[in-house]
C-alpha cells in the first residue's frame, strides 16, 4: 500500500517555510525532512520518514499558491543567498543562474523541488 503525504501549499509562502510543511507532512510538528535542496533529495531516498521498503507519494495540494511564492522572487532571494555561501570555483556559475532569474528566465525554485521530487522513488501529484 502507497503512503501518501499531504503537502498544504497555502502554507507555503517560501523556501523556508516549505521545509517545514513538507517536514511536518511526513514526521509530524516540527519534524525534519530537509532545509536545502541537496538534504531534501537525501530524504526523498527513504527513511528519514518515508518508508524505506514501500512506496510513498506527495500529494501537492493549492500547489498553485505554492508556485506563486516559489516563483522569481524567491529563487532570486535564493540564489543570492548561494552566490554570497557559494565556493569561488562555483559563484560564476551561481551569478549566471542568478542574472538568468532576474530576467525572468530559467527554472523556479518550484521547479527545483519538483525536478527532484520527480526524480525520486515515489509519485507526486500537484493538485
Amino acid at each position: 500500500m502507497t503512503r501518501t503525504y499531504v503537502i498544504d501549499g497555502a502554507e507555503v509562502t517560501g523556501l523556508d517555510s516549505f521545509w517545514r510543511v513538507i517536514g511536518e507532512a511526513v514526521n509530524g510538528p516540527g519534524g525534519y525532512f530537509g532545509r536545502n535542496l541537496d538534504s531534501f533529495a537525501d530524504c526523498l531516498s527513504g527513511g528519514m520518514g518515508t518508508p524505506d521498503d514501500g512506496d510513498f507519494a506527495f500529494e501537492w495540494r493549492d500547489h498553485e499558491r505554492s508556485r506563486a511564492a516559489l516563483g522569481r522572487d524567491e529563487t532570486v532571494r535564493q540564489l543570492e543567498l548561494r552566490l554570497r555561501r557559494s565556493h569561488p570555483l562555483s559563484r560564476a556559475t551561481v551569478q549566471e543562474q542568478l542574472d538568468l532569474a532576474r530576467a525572468g528566465l530559467g527554472p523556479t525554485a518550484f521547479d527545483w523541488l519538483v525536478e527532484i521530487m520527480e526524480e525520486r522513488p515515489g509519485a507526486l501529484r500537484l493538485l
